[in-house]
């Protein structure tokens, strides 16, 4: 049985497949807002500085015209892969401009989360082969290492600006070019030549190289088209169309907001959702380069953000500290939308108490179908599900046998087909075939449809069939915290899991066969095993849910891990100590 939208989801439009992602989002014969009626796209939180819609399509050509001249880059020669960009900073408001440049010349733009270590960086400047790297001042040491390790060119390294207060007041090291330096020289550069695709050619062509566990193993770079990231913010607007014209005057302009920008612009949820279906829409998105509570609240009340785009932690976060909160005026926030791992109902709810002028809504999606597949309508609340299948998606539910399942309340793996789904993997047939068939894709989530009072299905996500661990929304895969692990002398064997963490969500615990070297004081090798991993994995890849010794990890025939088995354990644990499942 094939799962379809709603009736009354909206009518996705046809998707252009022979323009660049630039194009699609700075001329309005596409759809989109009005450049000159629509909200400044990108603001920074911090400074306020901001630049309106024209000034940013300008921007954007003189980039262009930078980079071509920088890299010897022209749109209609080569091919996207000779022209791979790495992002790796902080949000900026510039990030997506120098994207949408690099999308006027045929090129590929990857995304590398600024959590990242420098071996972690390392191992994504060789895979994709970039040839240039963006990052800024705070992440420059790390980036500086990885690119030694990379064997990375230096004079290949330039700078986002990022404001002051995260540099400390230290100034830009004079041999990093910047964005700002390489549009004022695109200025007095020539006009370039457009992009000649045909049709098709959006559909083919990579845009961006996001990086993802996927349903299982190391980060593999994730091939995303022009078509998809357009295809992904048509089904939005479609979906949400009838909300917004609801909240427009009558015969006045469209519906814009101000919206916050705080998730990391290299996750797909920032990426689709803010990036491009925010400035699509007209609206304003206020950028924030991190989360800290008191900055948060005071850009909402600062500039009046009506819609918050957030994930599980954040909420609980706000839910903990309401003494705080309450200090700030919150009163323009009128919907929260969250993402990237899932919010409990019982979180929702206590949330909607607080705050019960907002809208909670929740979406799912993954990088490998350019984001959202289902989604809450703002005039179908259930909270705890995941909304509603959006205009243009199809879903069916797989037993583990291979079966379809078509009654409700019935749980199976989530497989999905829509526009938005990606290329595939960079180099990786196996991980393919696995995933991919015939424009369906195996999510590798668990997941049930279920009727909601109004007697739409509604998605509920309930495992996830897949390895992936998400500490608050970003992903840990365990293959690569296994094979780090292993290179430790006091490790023989090991298995990694997820173990719920109330503010993180999930954190990865370490199930570990001691080797014959290892001291026999298991706490020295436990600190040990946990030094090992901070030194070389971004934070929210540490240990966090401790490290627990075993003779053996359970294996099935083949060799594969039996994480259930290990999460059973953990939770039967869990249940003895008392401690809350």
């Amino acid at each position: 049985m094939v799962f379809t939208p709603q009736k009354g989801a909206g009518e996705l439009p046809a998707i252009p497949d022979n323009i660049p992602i630039s194009e699609f989002m700075l001329n309005d014969q596409y759809g989109r807002n009005p450049l000159q009626k629509s909200r400044d796209p990108f603001t920074c939180g911090i400074t306020g500085k901001s630049y309106s819609g024209a000034q940013v399509a300008e921007r954007v050509d003189y980039l262009a015209r930078a980079l071509a001249k920088e890299f010897n880059w022209a749109p209609n020669q080569g091919t996207e892969w000779d022209k791979t960009l790495a992002v790796f900073s902080v949000n900026t408001i510039d990030t997506l401009p120098l994207s949408w440049a690099t999308h006027q010349l045929g090129g590929i733009v990857s995304p590398a989360n600024a959590a990242y270590s420098a071996p972690e960086l390392k191992h994504q400047l060789v895979d994709s082969q970039a040839k240039a790297l963006f990052t800024c001042a705070p992440l420059l040491s790390t980036a500086l290492e990885a690119a030694s390790l990379a064997g990375f060119p230096k004079d290949r390294i330039y700078l986002l600006e990022v404001p002051a207060e995260l540099t400390g007041g230290a100034s830009i090291p004079a041999q990093y070019k910047t964005v700002s330096q390489l549009i004022e020289a695109g200025r007095s550069l020539p006009k370039l030549e457009r992009l000649n695709w045909g049709p098709g050619d959006g559909a083919r062509r990579t845009a961006f190289l996001c990086y993802s566990s996927g349903t299982s193993g190391l980060p593999k770079g994730v091939m995303i088209s022009h078509k998809n990231v357009i295809a992904n913010v048509l089904q939005i607007s479609a979906f949400e169309k009838t909300h917004r014209d609801a909240l427009a005057a009558p015969g006045g302009p469209q519906h814009t907001e101000v919206v916050l920008g705080l998730l990391p612009q290299s996750h797909i949820y920032a990426l689709v959702v803010m990036c491009h279906t925010g400035p699509y829409r007209g609206d304003q998105v206020i950028v924030l380069p991190k989360f800290e509570l008191k900055s948060y609240l005071a850009s909402i009340q600062h500039f009046k953000i009506g819609s918050l785009f957030l994930v599980p932690p954040i909420i609980i976060t706000m839910l903990r500290n309401h003494e705080v909160c309450k200090k700030y005026d919150l009163s323009s926030v009128k919907s929260l939308f969250t993402g990237a791992a899932p919010l409990g109902m019982e979180t929702a709810e206590d949330f909607q108490k607080m705050y019960p002028g907002v809208t909670v809504r929740q979406g799912y999606g993954l990088t490998e179908t350019c984001t959202v597949v289902a989604s809450t309508h703002p005039n179908d609340i259930f909270l705890g599900s995941s909304g509603t299948l959006i205009p243009g998606v199809e879903a069916r539910i797989v037993s583990p046998e291979g079966q379809e399942i078509t009654s409700y309340d019935t749980p199976g793996e989530l497989v999905v087909r829509s526009p938005s789904v990606v290329l595939g993997y960079l180099n990786n047939e196996k991980a393919n075939k696995e995933t991919f068939e015939n424009g369906w894709m195996r999510t590798g989530d668990e997941a049930v449809f279920r009727l909601s009072p109004k007697g739409t299905e509604h998605v509920f996500i309930v495992d996830r069939i897949k390895e992936l661990i998400k500490v608050k929304g970003l992903q840990v895969a365990p293959a690569e915290l296994e094979a780090h692990l292993l290179t430790h002398p006091a490790v023989a064997d090991c298995a990694v899991i997820a173990i719920p963490d109330e503010a993180a969500g999930e954190v990865p615990k370490a199930i570990v066969v001691k080797s014959a070297s290892a001291d026999k004081d298991d706490e020295k090798t436990i600190q040990s095993i946990k030094k090992y991993v901070e030194e070389y994995k971004a934070r929210h890849k540490w240990l966090k849910g401790g490290i627990r010794f075993v003779e053996a990890v359970p294996k099935s025939p083949s060799g594969k891990i039996l994480r259930r088995l290990l999460r059973d354990q953990e939770k039967e644990e869990r249940r003895r100590a008392g401690a809350k499942l």
